[in-house]
């Protein structure tokens, strides 16, 4: 089979592997969608790989069952179900890998797809059975693509805020994750402030239900979310998905006291002035993706209220187009791409 490998330091290549065989657990998938996730820039632009170190990428997986291991009971896959990945494996016995939130186990974390396990950029991808989430009739693989990581991602942060039908949320960043939480969020009955600098994505963002847009880049946000909101005192919730410090910085300030802001995007610092949390009583969390139970509610509300999750994508690529789309990618040429196989 083809497959996608990035070899650091800005390379790729596409490679022959042997198809995989699953183990007693395992199941093999044949891939119909794998998405493109801006933390995969960080694996491509990383330190040079070679041998055991490289790994075939792509996180957001999506496809039908081709081949069960021996041990895998019909309640958990059989050959043609149209599935989804949690990508991550663990002990599978701690208090994390029982809770579904495998990402968080300390004893064997495996992260399908671009650090130490194979992903799906690739004909077919090998798992283990109790990592799949069955995908709803209903929904695209494209659309299960995305739920696999950047909108489950988005999910997951509107269940780690709480958020609910009577509240207001900024959304800081109207990237594919961004854009999720504001569909997402309008989709609880919320009212939706996006933010971001660039207008193409703030008119995105209206397409998928903001409320109210702001662009960054041309009036201070924090302000402008205080003018928005009741007596000026900001946002109940936020959710900041740029991983850039000011940004993270306004997104704390722009919730009024006792709010709640939620930091989505990964790496880099965090400062604040300690004001915003012991006057002012706000509250700060973080939230790495999704459980794999959470992962299944998210298709299951996108389905139930018929969410236009696909539109997401931009562009459609072959995996033969790997370097081109990984260009256009880094250099914010498209939006979200997604590799496509037969």
């Amino acid at each position: 089979m083809k497959a996608v490998v990035f070899l650091g330091e800005n390379k790729l290549e596409i490679r022959d592997y042997a198809d995989p065989v699953p183990g007693p657990d395992e199941v093999v998938i044949r891939m119909k969608a794998s998405g493109m996730c801006g933390s995969d820039l960080h694996h491509l632009h990383g330190p040079a790989r070679s041998g055991a170190e490289l790994v075939i990428e792509g996180h957001e997986p999506c496809g039908v069952v081709e081949l069960v291991g021996e041990a895998v009971r019909p309640t958990e896959a059989k050959v043609g179900d149209r599935v989804m990945v949690h990508h991550y494996d663990g002990c599978r016995t701690c208090q994390f890998c029982r809770s579904g939130f495998t990402q968080y186990c300390p004893n064997a974390r495996t992260v399908f797809g671009g650090l130490d396990g194979h992903g799906g950029h690739a004909d077919f991808m090998k798992v283990p059975a109790h990592a799949l989430i069955k995908l709803p009739d209903s929904l695209s693989f494209k659309t299960g693509a995305a739920i696999s990581c950047g909108t489950g991602t988005a999910f997951g942060a509107i269940k780690r805020v709480e958020l609910s039908a009577d509240e207001t949320v900024a959304v800081f960043g109207q990237g594919p994750v961004g854009l999720s939480a504001t569909m997402l969020a309008k989709a609880f009955g919320a009212r939706v402030i996006a933010v971001d600098v660039e207008p193409s994505r703030l008119e995105m963002a209206k397409k998928f239900g903001a409320d109210d847009v702001i662009s960054s880049a041309e009036q201070d946000p924090v302000t402008a979310i205080r003018e928005l909101t009741r007596n000026g005192a900001g946002a109940d919730k936020s959710i900041e998905c740029s991983a850039n410090a000011s940004v993270r910085r306004q997104a704390v300030q722009a919730v009024r006291p006792w709010g709640t802001a939620c930091m989505v995007g990964v790496f880099g610092p965090i400062e604040l002035d300690s004001q915003e949390l012991i006057q002012l009583r706000k509250t700060v969390v973080g939230s790495l993706t999704f459980s794999k139970n959470q992962q299944e509610e998210c298709a299951l509300f996108v389905a139930e209220r018929g969410l236009d999750v696909e539109s997401l994508f931009t562009n459609e690529f072959r995996l033969e187009e790997a370097e081109k789309a990984y260009e256009l990618f880094d250099q914010r040429k498209i939006g979200k791409g997604v590799f496509i196989f037969n």
